[in-house]
């Protein structure tokens, strides 16, 4: 009746290596290495991350504090 599928083509000098989904571990050493692991990048690289989110921050208020008093009525600009 033919052959089944996965079976309909002989593959030669190829060398193929699988595992059951069953005998899988999906999360092994996900809290003794993983997690430590995390923690330890994210406190080598907190010092490049925080002041440029920082300096976003203080520009991202400035610009808005200044955008809502420049809308208001009767605003002139700066008189030199």
């Amino acid at each position: 009746m033919g052959k089944n599928f996965g079976e309909l083509y002989k593959m030669r000098h190829i060398i193929t290596y699988s595992i059951s989904p069953l005998e899988q571990r999906a999360f092994a050493g996900y809290f003794s290495k993983g997690f430590p692991n995390l923690l330890r990048r994210m406190k080598n690289r907190v010092f490049r991350i925080v002041p440029q989110v920082v300096i976003g921050y203080v520009i991202y208020s400035w610009a808005t504090n200044e955008n809502h008093r420049s809308i208001r009525k009767g605003f002139e600009g700066e008189v030199e």
